[in-house]
């Protein structure tokens, strides 16, 4: 929906150690840019590598750069979304899991999604990812309704 209802779509970060956690334990769907390859081609690509799912084919635009804490910088597009899942099956990562059991095991980078209004996002977004809601709410009300995503 538009306006004070506006949803954005988040990954709760996979493995053992984000399990059981809920604040600050999800994440704007990310990763690294390949040679030769345009931001939004990255995201694109990242978005089916992390969720399982190809990104919905719909006009994306630029919302920002933002620099983590690690000083990685992370480009953001937002678009209108009509649905997405909550079950996720994509990437998977290997550790050795429980610690020195010699144990090798698989989690998802992503666990799963989920819809968050901007405050409910803000506090269930790694902290470095929160200027991301920020940026998010301060362009909402400069644009009409067909330019803000509603999901």
């Amino acid at each position: 929906m538009l306006g004070a209802d506006l949803e954005v779509y988040l990954g709760h970060m996979g493995g053992p150690y984000w399990s059981r956690k809920d604040a600050a334990a999800w994440s704007v769907i990310k990763g690294g840019l390949e040679a030769g390859e345009t931001p939004l081609r990255a995201a694109l690509r990242e978005f089916r590598e992390e969720t399982g799912i190809a990104a919905p084919s719909v006009d994306y635009r630029l919302l920002g750069e933002f620099t983590q804490p690690s000083r990685k910088i992370v480009t953001v597009f937002v678009a209108q979304i009509d649905d997405l899942p909550v079950a996720l099956c994509g990437n998977t990562f290997d550790i050795e899991w429980p610690p020195r059991s010699g144990h090798l095991q698989s989690f998802p980078e992503i666990d799963r999604g989920g819809w968050f209004g901007l405050e409910v996002a803000r506090s269930k977004l790694l902290r470095g990812l929160v200027p991301v809601i920020d940026a998010l709410a301060f362009l909402r009300p400069a644009q009409g309704p067909r330019d803000i995503p509603p999901h």
